[in-house]
């Protein structure tokens, strides 16, 4: 892992993507425009990250690839703002869908385990996700 500092704050309009995370995996996704990823820290290596989010000024929702909230429907050009708290694992090629599917649901429970800390409890109560102004 790099010496990148966390949290780090991003903020940006949701675009669509190719919807393969909705359709092959079951987990809908959230994309930012080129734009925004061309703005993150350049010493921020590829993985799964776990973090809080928000769309718009809605309620703040645990995140990990994805967020972990049922959303009624799509969000494409809303403003959506994420924190990365911490670092789970990095990219990796998987043998099949299905173990695909089963790291997921590990990220997920681990993403879980560290949201509930106090550091990443205060994260989410940062101005950053109170501040109504996008």
């Amino acid at each position: 892992m790099s010496s990148l500092v966390l949290p780090l704050f991003i903020q940006g309009e949701v675009v669509k993507g190719f919807g393969r995370g909705s359709k092959d995996l079951g987990c809908p996704t959230a994309n930012y425009s080129l734009e925004v990823v061309q703005s993150l820290p350049k010493n921020l290596e590829p993985g799964v990250y776990y973090g809080w989010a928000q769309v718009d000024n809605g309620p703040v929702h645990k995140m990990e690839t994805h967020i972990m909230h049922k959303f009624e429907g799509d969000f494409y050009g809303s403003i959506l703002k994420i924190s990365l708290l911490g670092y789970l694992r990095g990219e990796k090629n998987f043998s099949s869908l299905d173990d695909l599917i089963e790291a997921i649901k590990q990220d997920i429970a681990n993403a879980e385990q560290s949201l509930e800390t106090p550091d990443a409890q205060n994260v989410k109560c940062n101005e950053y996700f109170t501040t109504k102004k996008v």
